[in-house]
């Protein structure tokens, strides 16, 4: 596993945008910096892994990319509905933290199939 620096920040440079994006979209008072900070975990490992990390064997790179490309929209989709909405913190976090360790489990799942 590489991990390429430059698109590594530029993913870190998006996921700081989208996470001031969720701060200025929250409608949910005394939330906004919990949807930040939520917001910027989840799109910075997720783009992260699609942009930043190259394996040594081709397909398991797409894969990578492919799996994080579609759990960034899945988790920007969460986000920007709980942008939207009267929240708890609890359910924030329990949603948004199932759907990044499934991110996390399956990335793992794949780099350890070599393929």
């Amino acid at each position: 596993m590489k991990i390429n620096p430059i698109p590594t920040i530029i993913a870190a440079a998006i996921s700081a945008l989208l996470a001031y994006a969720l701060y200025a979209l929250c409608h949910a008072q005394g939330q906004e910096l919990l949807l930040a900070l939520g917001g910027f975990i989840c799109s910075f490992l997720t783009l992260g892994t699609c942009f930043g990390v190259r394996f040594e064997q081709g397909r398991t790179s797409v894969n990578t990319a492919v799996l994080g490309g579609v759990f960034f929209f899945l988790l920007i989709i969460s986000n920007g509905i709980f942008a939207f909405l009267q929240f708890s913190p609890p359910a924030y976090i329990i949603t948004n933290g199932i759907l990044m360790l499934v991110f996390i489990l399956v990335v793992y799942a794949v780099a350890k199939a070599k393929q």
